[in-house]
């Protein structure tokens, strides 16, 4: 039997990989899980503990004594820390810079990469995050590197915030977005790159359907799927 299909998406903060790879996984009738939810559950759990998300000992102490999942109802995926569901909490500006900054302690990383790779465990995945094709998953039989202009990305997040109740301003959701770009990009454990054997797609003038149709075109290429 072939392995299971395993699709990668990276790229930086509001490139669209989270509707993409929604869109994606409904068309193939496979699994959709965005890493960087485990990253921000173990932030939220940080935050709540009063813990330094700089300390590595004390947060990777909390967190592999924390129970991670990511779950689907009614079609949408739900994070759960400890039986509780914290999918609404997880997009404010406190949890997102404490997720960069714990998502750059080594020991912290390795452990919630182990519950990434757990998620594909004899089924197939569409897993959208910033090291998948390079670090989670490098043998993935698709990867995909989304990016965008950065102040399309900045409307995108800001139209988001405003549809969740969080007000913000376009200057400073791009500042934002900007801090955690350089956060990624200079960490030292899987900084944000595109992986050598990676396609590209700039999604800047693209709608999230027109993305989608390409990676479709794409797996149809590599006989991997036939476009819806």
């Amino acid at each position: 039997m072939p392995d299971p299909l395993i699709i990668a998406i990276d790229g930086p903060a509001g490139a669209g990989k989270s509707t993409v790879a929604q869109k994606l996984a409904a068309s193939l009738g496979l699994t959709y899980v965005d890493s960087g939810a485990t990253y921000r559950a173990a932030a939220l759990k940080v935050l709540e503990a009063g813990i330094d998300p700089n300390n590595e000992g004390a947060v990777a102490k909390l967190i592999g004594g924390t129970n991670l999942q990511v779950k689907s109802s009614n079609g949408e995926p739900r994070v759960l820390v400890d039986g509780t569901d914290v999918t609404s909490r997880l997009r404010t500006p406190e949890v997102t810079l404490a997720a960069a900054l714990v998502s750059r302690l080594p020991e912290v990383r390795a452990k919630l990469i182990q519950i990434q790779r757990s998620f594909a465990q004899g089924r197939g995945v569409v897993m959208e995050g910033r090291d998948i094709g390079t670090v989670v998953f490098p043998r993935a039989q698709l990867k995909i590197f989304l990016k965008a202009d950065v102040e399309e990305r900045a409307r995108r997040r800001l139209k988001q915030d405003s549809s969740e109740g969080r007000k913000a301003t376009l200057e400073t959701t791009a500042y934002e977005i900007g801090r955690r770009d350089q956060l990624d990009a200079e960490r030292k454990i899987s900084p944000l790159m595109a992986a050598a054997d990676s396609i590209e797609i700039d999604s800047t003038h693209l709608q999230a359907d027109q993305v989608v149709r390409h990676i479709l075109e794409l797996l149809k290429e590599k006989g991997w799927a036939e476009p819806a």
